[in-house]
């Protein structure tokens, strides 16, 4: 425990001679970080998603350096300092999780979720709707997940996978209707509710349908790049072959991975 309390007072240190020395780091502000914080965000998940773990380990050392930049400049700006964010989200982990610190007790993960958000509710973080919790900048298949599980936790939710399935069935039919109508804006007010439920699908699946359209668009990625080569290597581009002799390449390379 103290080796992990002198490292990250090492950090905390170090940050605060770059701020005060460093050119380029006097120069950031909580705006121009903003953008880097989120590119560190998705390497991160870059390591998580190919099970990097030497990489999630450099990148959640980038992403400790971004909170303690903004931690600097919060306490710079006399708006807060460090001990105050920490201790925040200290208090806050104890105050929502009662079944360990207190002595509620809980029966499964579901209960866990419900008990948290009514003690959000109390503590006022939900003025006028459950879903003010969401961040707007979210992807969107992101978002719409995690619309659906607060939806969830106050009961607004389908009984059984079955029943959503129709729903997905349902949607697709209205989606082929605006079709026939050629109405564009309808098409794509339908397309927008067939991915929606099939979100709600793979919640039901316990899929997490991000990470499973990232691992289809690896896949794709990886087996369009053997076509290319493939190609390549009779000293053709993918360009000169017709759509069916593609489409034989592509079955080629899918039989293979």
């Amino acid at each position: 425990m103290n080796k992990t309390a002198d490292a990250f007072l090492r950090l905390v240190n170090i940050m605060d001679e770059l701020r005060a020395q460093c050119p380029w780091d006097q120069k950031q502000t909580i705006h121009t970080l903003r953008s880097m914080t989120i590119e560190e965000l998705y390497e991160l998940v870059d390591a998580i998603d190919a099970n990097d773990w030497q990489g999630i380990k450099e990148e959640l050392g980038d992403l400790f350096l971004h909170l303690l930049f903004y931690s600097k400049i919060g306490s710079e700006q006399n708006q807060f300092k460090l001990e105050e964010v920490l201790n925040g989200i200290a208090a806050k982990l104890i105050r929502r999780h009662p079944h360990i610190y207190g002595d509620v007790k809980v029966k499964d993960e579901e209960e866990v979720k419900r008990n948290w958000q009514k003690i959000k509710s109390n503590e006022g973080k939900i003025d006028k709707s459950i879903l003010e919790g969401v961040p707007k900048s979210l992807p969107a298949i992101v978002k719409a997940a995690r619309i659906q599980e607060k939806a969830k936790q106050v009961g607004f939710e389908w009984e059984n996978k079955a029943d959503v399935w129709k729903k997905v069935d349902e949607e697709i039919g209205e989606l082929h209707h605006a079709e026939i109508n050629e109405s564009q804006e309808e098409i794509e007010a339908e397309f927008g509710d067939v991915l929606f439920s099939l979100i709600n699908y793979a919640r039901f699946l316990q899929v997490d349908p991000e990470a499973a359209l990232e691992k289809t668009n690896q896949k794709f990625i990886q087996r369009f790049k053997s076509m290319e080569n493939i190609a390549l290597s009779k000293g053709l581009q993918l360009t000169d072959l017709s759509l069916v002799q593609m489409d034989e390449l592509w079955n080629s390379v899918k039989r293979k991975n």
